[in-house]
């Protein structure tokens, strides 16, 4: 006898997250949730086999979701979860395990050891979910927002997935109430008089369902909305007897002629970090026309754009400049210059780059009548 089968349900079109693709075949950080889940229960040491049960229209994007796993052959789902989840059960009575675990494809983030309190909870009764206690205070809203109490939460779980039960007893519930549309497979046990126990879930494993909940588990998995900008600035050198460059002063024979400190470096990498984030360039921001920003120091331009990326909710990560010149020596000085652009973002050093090149004497830079420079942001949205 087959101890126990995991049962995902897939079967929901699950549009309120947004975009084409029903939720459970949408990419996160590169694998479906459908494929994530399914992961979780194939790898576990207590789980025999798995099987999902998934819309009659998605059979295409089932194959590529699940390519390469070891599944049981999918199932169509119905007109409601509760009857997709009885089709289910009723695909297994071939292999008549013991135990079925029935889990929601859209929360790809379940862990082992829910997964164990769940099958030990089982041990000693026909069911057991995974839920986490309300620790939030409860309002009830009237119909036009008003608070209309307070519930008292004492006693309040969340449910989660997967729920378990032995499958004798769960299938001949699904089948005594098939008229019923009831929520969950908790429900369809309580319904049918079996008794069903609380185990310990996970915060982490929470149900996808709004973009909000996309944007949530890209955080969790470190990725995100990665965007790439690209910056780059030129000035010319004029009679002085000091340059700034990447916000750091530098005794030189000439000084850099512009409308603000001329600073060419951090010029370059607040128009990356405006590139990134679709914002257009430091003259959209800081016109040369406007005299106030005479002589500004530039790190005000980049603190601009470093709050701009802070306001989309983004995080840069990473600021990389080449500053272009035959002088002066940028060695010297490239771990302050490092530093002051970290400061300035609000960023570990370790996240700043600054090199320096020459042109071999070639162009105006080559002749040295003035100092390139050329960067690159790459912000997480």
């Amino acid at each position: 006898m087959t101890e126990t089968v995991a049962l995902i349900v897939a079967a929901g079109r699950g549009h309120r997250a947004g975009g084409e693709l029903p939720k459970q075949y949408r990419p996160l950080a590169g694998q479906s949730l459908l494929r994530r889940s399914c992961a979780v229960f194939l790898n576990h040491p207590r789980v025999d086999a798995v099987c999902a049960v998934i819309h009659p229209d998605d059979a295409s994007l089932y194959a590529e979701s699940t390519a390469g796993l070891d599944m049981l052959p999918p199932v169509h789902g119905g007109a409601t979860r509760q009857e997709s989840c009885r089709n289910g059960l009723e695909s297994l009575m071939a292999l008549a395990p013991r135990r079925v675990l029935i889990h929601d494809a859209a929360r790809p983030f379940v862990d082992e050891a829910t997964i164990d309190r769940v099958l030990d909870a089982l041990t000693d009764g026909p069911g057991a979910i995974a839920a986490v206690a309300v620790i939030d205070t409860l309002k009830k809203a009237a119909s036009d927002m008003r608070i209309d109490g307070t519930v008292e939460r004492e006693g309040l779980w969340r449910a989660q997935t997967p729920q378990g039960f032995r499958y004798a007893d769960i299938l001949e519930a699904h089948r005594k109430l098939a008229p019923q549309s009831l929520t969950d497979d908790a429900a369809v046990a309580e319904a049918a008089g079996l008794p069903v126990v609380l185990t310990q879930g996970n915060e982490d494993n929470f149900k996808l369902t709004t973009e909000d909940d996309f944007t949530r588990a890209e955080r969790m998995l470190g990725v995100g909305d990665i965007r790439v900008g690209s910056g780059f600035d030129v000035h010319r050198f004029d009679d002085g007897n000091s340059v700034t460059l990447c916000g750091i002063e530098i005794k030189y024979d000439k000084t850099l002629a512009g409308h603000s400190d001329a600073d060419v470096g951090l010029h370059a990498i607040t128009d990356a970090l405006l590139g990134a984030i679709g914002e257009g360039d430091i003259g959209s921001h800081f016109p040369p026309s406007q005299a106030q920003w005479r002589g500004a120091d530039s790190s005000l331009f980049l603190r601009h754009a470093t709050e701009l990326v802070r306001q989309r909710g983004g995080e840069i990560r990473h600021l990389d400049v080449t500053l272009i010149c035959e002088g002066p020596k940028i060695g010297p000085h490239r771990d302050a210059m490092r530093a002051r652009v970290a400061a300035i973002a609000g960023i570990g050093i370790d996240r700043v780059s600054v090199k320096a090149t020459t042109t071999e004497g070639l162009g105006f830079t080559g002749r040295g009548e003035g100092i390139a420079a050329q960067a690159t942001a790459t912000v997480r949205l």
